[in-house]
This record gives structure tokens, C-alpha cells and sequence, in this order.
């Protein structure tokens, strides 16, 4: 029960972090328009470069090192400590190389400086030592509060187009405080220890083999808005980026399976349990494909005419990068289960760096000759093609290690239901007009429909949530 509550916890605010742009974003698509929200976001993208090199792998490292350290407090405060200074030295050492890189590329200077915000926050974030120890309830609960404040400066102190300054400075402060309000919960959690005791650096070659798959990740996951800028426009980049952030929001139910998911598999992996480690990855793989499914082709039903409406009619071009880029919540969803659930607990670092960097080369080789020909769309179709390389590496390397049969067994129901879901649901979004009950009214009929057809091919994912139930209510007559 523990790792279910994890899982809706992280879940939540996982959706939490990429709401805040949906909720926020109808209005600042207004306000600062397509080419003040394309230089926003290319400057994120450039960032984010950066972010990552002060990261150095630090964030999956330390979650992994906690797991496999948390009933021994004496040791985990030790090595929470370790990491922690070295993660303040890495990005001390990006932000130096982030101001010689200014000195050589000026566009857009003033944004971009104001982006410093968020690599200081990375180097003061410590939420990786709290879902090391599987404690998700703080990290949700004061990051909640601290995005509804930002949420609520946007509204008041955003108002034209001009004010991208001011819009900024709120995103960047807010993930700084976010970090911030963690700190205090250290107090009973951590033990002092000596300084002269800290090894500091023996930490740095095993977190830069984290850091190695992690770039590649990274870098695809913002490479699109740099060569959108770069080949197209910052219009172009807009487009991409707000459709983007809608596959992410949908696609971050099932990725926060992820990050709960390492830190128990790598605790049972820790105490020589393989059966329990496979027994696991197969009930989750089942449950993410159940999930994913619906998701993605409820995406492909709506996105085309969901853009223009939520965004405003500027971004008619949102639309069908919405539709090409919804497979990649099947595709990331899977190579979640195989890659942050396997690989990286079991320490098949190896193996997991090289399916990560064959679709970064793939994205990148493809993002130039596809964003030419079509723009936001190309890049679309460069994200979907990359995931689909990860994926089906990852697949490939652990068929030896897995039983591929148990991993897939009856997925067949989940697509056969989901595509008579996507039929409908696509008839009704063309026959209707975009507005707030008809789109409730698609959720819940895609819903029911999806669920029917569970239940007439009896997916297993219909039995396990009957399961759950009568062990409940059990429980509560015990």
C-alpha cells in the first residue's frame, strides 16, 4: 500500500508541475503571444543545457544511494551530505561555464540571465533524498504550495506583452522557493557528521554514469526548441513547446510510476529478491500499458481541435503536433518500465546509456531535415521516432533477463478497446464544437467505453483492480 500511495503521490505532483503551464498558459498565450512565449522557451531549452551539467546525474544517483542506504541513518546522512556538496560544485562549475557562454551568444541576453534561477535551484534541490527514502507526502505538499503562489503572480502581475521579464523571474523564483521549503525537513531526518569524514568524490564517477544516459535524455527532450529557433522560428518554437506541454501533462500520470518505482525495486534488488524485482516490473508494465493506452488515443482524438481553443486561435499549428505526438506516451511509458525500473536499479548502466544516446543521435540527426520540411510538425515526428528507438533497444536488451510473454501478455485488449474508444471519440469531436461540456462529455464517454471494452476482453488490469478492492475491504472488516 505504501508504494501505491507513493505512486499517487508522485503522480499528483508530477501532474501538479505540468498543470501549472495549462492552467497558466491559456492566459500567457494571450498576453505575451507567440513570439514573447517562443523566446521564453528557447531560452529555457538553453538553460536547461546547463541545468543538466550541474545535475551530473546527481538526482537519479542520490535517489538510488538513499534507497539502498535508508534504514541506516548514520550512513545515509553521511552520504546525503557527500552528494549534496558535490552537487553545489557542479553547478557552481555551470554556472561559470554559463557565463562564458553568454559572452559568445547575446540573443535574447536579458531572458536568458534571468533563467539563472532555475540552475541555482537545481544545485539547492534535495527532493532526489526524499524519494530515495520513498517519502513523497513533503515534497507534494510544499511544492503545491509554492506553485499556487506562482500560478496566482502570473495572473496579477502579467499583463502584456512586455512583461516576459516579470513572467521569468516568477517561474524561475517559484522552482528556487520550491527547493528551499524541503530543507527544514531535513532536521530530524539527517545526523551531523564531521566534515573531515565527507568523501565528496568518490561520488563522482558513479553519478557521471548516471549523468551519461541522463544528457541524452535531456538532450533530445529540449534540443527540438533550440533547432526550432534556429531553423524555423520562435513562433515555431511556441507552437511546439505549448502542444508539447499538453502530451507531458497526459504523459506524466504514467511516468510517475518511474521515479516511485526505482527506489522499491532498487531496495528489493538490494536484499537479492530478483523474483520479487521481475514479479514487479511485470504487474507494472501491465499497468502502464492499461493506462497509456486510453491516454494516447483519447490525445489523437481531441488535439486538433483542442489547441486553437485552449490556446487561442494563434495556435492552430499546436494542433496536429498534439495528434503526431501522442504515441510517445506508449513508447516513454514502456521504456520506463524497462530502463528507470530495470536498468538503473540493477545497475545496467551500460546498457541504458546506450539505448538513451541511439535516440538522442536518431533526434538530433532527424530534428533538422524534418523541422525544414515541417516545421513544429517535423519535430514531432523526430520525438516519436527517437522514443520508438529507445524503446524498442530497451526491449531488445532485457529479453534475456525478462520473459517478454509475461511483460506483454494480453495487451492486445488494451489497443483493441482503446482504438473503438478513438473511432468514437474522433467522431464526436468532429461532429461537435469545442467547448468545456462537450469536451467532459468525450472524457467520460472515451472513458466508458474504454472501460467496457476491458471488461468484455477481460484485461487483466480489470482483475487486479478487483483485487485491490476486496483486499480493502477486507482489511477494514479485519
Amino acid at each position: 500500500m505504501r508504494t501505491i500511495r507513493n505512486l499517487l503521490y508522485n503522480a499528483s505532483y508530477q501532474v501538479l508541475l505540468l498543470l501549472i503551464p495549462l492552467i497558466t498558459q491559456p492566459y500567457v498565450s494571450r498576453v505575451l503571444q507567440p513570439y514573447g512565449n517562443g523566446v521564453y522557451n528557447y531560452t529555457y531549452s538553453i538553460i536547461q543545457y546547463f541545468v543538466l551539467i550541474g545535475d551530473l546525474g546527481i538526482t537519479l544517483y542520490g535517489n538510488r544511494e538513499i534507497a539502498y542506504h535508508k534504514d541506516d541513518k548514520q550512513a545515509r546522512s553521511r552520504i546525503f551530505w557527500e552528494i549534496e556538496i558535490l552537487q553545489l560544485i557542479t553547478t557552481t562549475s555551470a554556472l561559470i561555464v554559463f557565463f562564458a557562454f553568454t559572452a559568445f551568444d547575446r540573443q535574447y541576453l536579458t531572458i536568458q540571465l534571468l533563467q539563472i534561477l532555475w540552475l541555482i535551484a537545481s544545485g539547492i534541490d534535495i527532493s532526489w533524498y526524499f524519494m530515495g527514502l520513498e517519502d513523497f507526502g513533503k515534497t507534494v505538499f510544499r511544492n503545491t504550495l509554492v506553485k499556487v503562489v506562482c500560478i496566482i503572480l502570473i495572473f496579477i502581475f502579467v499583463k502584456k506583452p512586455s512583461d516576459l521579464a516579470i513572467y521569468t523571474i516568477i517561474q524561475g523564483a517559484s522552482q528556487l522557493l520550491g527547493g528551499l521549503t524541503l530543507w527544514p525537513y531535513l532536521r530530524h531526518s539527517v545526523e551531523r557528521v564531521s566534515l573531515k569524514s565527507l568523501q565528496v568524490w568518490k561520488h563522482f564517477k558513479p553519478s557521471l554514469v548516471l549523468f551519461l544516459p541522463n544528457i541524452a535524455v535531456q538532450i533530445y527532450a529540449v534540443v527540438n526548441r533550440t533547432m526550432l529557433t534556429q531553423f524555423d522560428s520562435v513562433k515555431a518554437t511556441s507552437y511546439f513547446t505549448f502542444a508539447d506541454n499538453i502530451v507531458h501533462t497526459v504523459l506524466a500520470v504514467v511516468t510517475a510510476t518511474g521515479t516511485v518505482m526505482l527506489p522499491h525495486v532498487a531496495a528489493k534488488f538490494a536484499k537479492g529478491d530478483i523474483k520479487g524485482v521481475h514479479n514487479s516490473l511485470y504487474r507494472n508494465m501491465n499497468f502502464v500499458t492499461s493506462i497509456s493506452v486510453p491516454l494516447m488515443f483519447g490525445l489523437m482524438a481531441v488535439g486538433g481541435k483542442f489547441a486553437p481553443w485552449f490556446f487561442g486561435s494563434r495556435y492552430v499549428a499546436s494542433g496536429p503536433v498534439i495528434v503526431t505526438e501522442a504515441p510517445i506516451i506508449l513508447l516513454i511509458a514502456w521504456s520506463t518500465v524497462t530502463g528507470k525500473q530495470y536498468l538503473m536499479p540493477v545497475q545496467r548502466m551500460k546498457d541504458l546509456t546506450t539505448s538513451v544516446s541511439l535516440g538522442a543521435v536518431v533526434n538530433i540527426f532527424l530534428n533538422i531535415p524534418l523541422i525544414i520540411w515541417a516545421g513544429p510538425v517535423g519535430a514531432a515526428y523526430a520525438a516519436v521516432l527517437s522514443e520508438l528507438v529507445v524503446t524498442v533497444y530497451q526491449i531488445y536488451i532485457v529479453r534475456d533477463s525478462l520473459d517478454l510473454r509475461k511483460m506483454f501478455f494480453g495487451q492486445w485488449k488494451y489497443f483493441v478497446s482503446g482504438l473503438i474508444m478513438y473511432l468514437i471519440v474522433f467522431a464526436m469531436v468532429k461532429r461537435w464544437s469545442m467547448d468545456p461540456v462537450h469536451i467532459i462529455v468525450e472524457v467520460m464517454a472515451g472513458a466508458i467505453i474504454y472501460t467496457i471494452g476491458l471488461m468484455f476482453t477481460r484485461a487483466k488490469i480489470i482483475d487486479d483492480v478487483r483485487s485491490i478492492i476486496r483486499t480493502q475491504i477486507n482489511k477494514r472488516k479485519g
